[in-house]
């Protein structure tokens, strides 16, 4: 599902409906946990390694390149975030942040307004359940079917893009609006 017409990556803060934009995506898929190796360490599976590009096309394809991405520095995130930026044609910055391993959505949030500021759209690829949870939150407005979807779950190599009110300085529960939702399995 691509986004609703109108989407624009060069839009500038207060041109429209929404001033920011969250672009969430979920790591690819990893290989089973396993007690030799801590779960931070975990790898993408063969799998995941053939979804987080498959992820990138579809961001470039859509348009949806984020400004700015925040990452979590888990080896899974990191993996999926590169297979998934290499191809975009001018891929963002990227920071990995340790605040966003394992984080319920409340500590999300604050990672968010505190490393946005005067962004448009911003990425963050992270895991579940807090990517699953914050999404979740945000989302009090759009297309009834995208908003089940995003109740429903956040499967790996996911993607979600919400239209925030304002700028990054708050981001309260239910003041998003989903725009579209995007797996592997579509």
């Amino acid at each position: 599902m691509y986004p609703e017409p109108g989407y624009s990556r060069a839009s500038p803060a207060g041109s429209g409906a929404a001033g920011a934009r969250l672009l969430l995506v979920r790591h690819a898929k990893a290989v089973r946990k396993d007690r030799r190796i801590d779960d931070f360490d975990r790898e993408l599976s063969e799998r995941g390694r053939g979804d987080a590009p498959r992820t990138g096309r579809w961001l470039a394809d859509s348009g949806l390149a984020p400004d700015f991405v925040l990452c979590s520095p888990s080896v899974r995130t990191r993996q999926t975030w590169r297979l998934a930026a290499a191809e975009l044609e001018d891929p963002p910055p990227v920071v990995h942040d340790g605040r966003l391993y394992k984080t319920p959505p409340a500590e999300l949030v604050s990672v968010l307004t505190g490393r946005s500021p005067g962004l448009r759209t911003v990425g963050l690829v992270g895991h579940n359940p807090g990517i699953r949870e914050l999404a979740a939150g945000l989302c009090g407005s759009g297309p009834p079917e995208l908003l089940e979807r995003v109740r429903a779950g956040f499967p790996t190599s996911g993607v979600v893009l919400i239209e925030l009110p304002g700028d990054w300085e708050s981001l309260p529960p239910g003041s998003g609006r989903v725009v579209t939702c995007w797996s592997p399995a579509d």
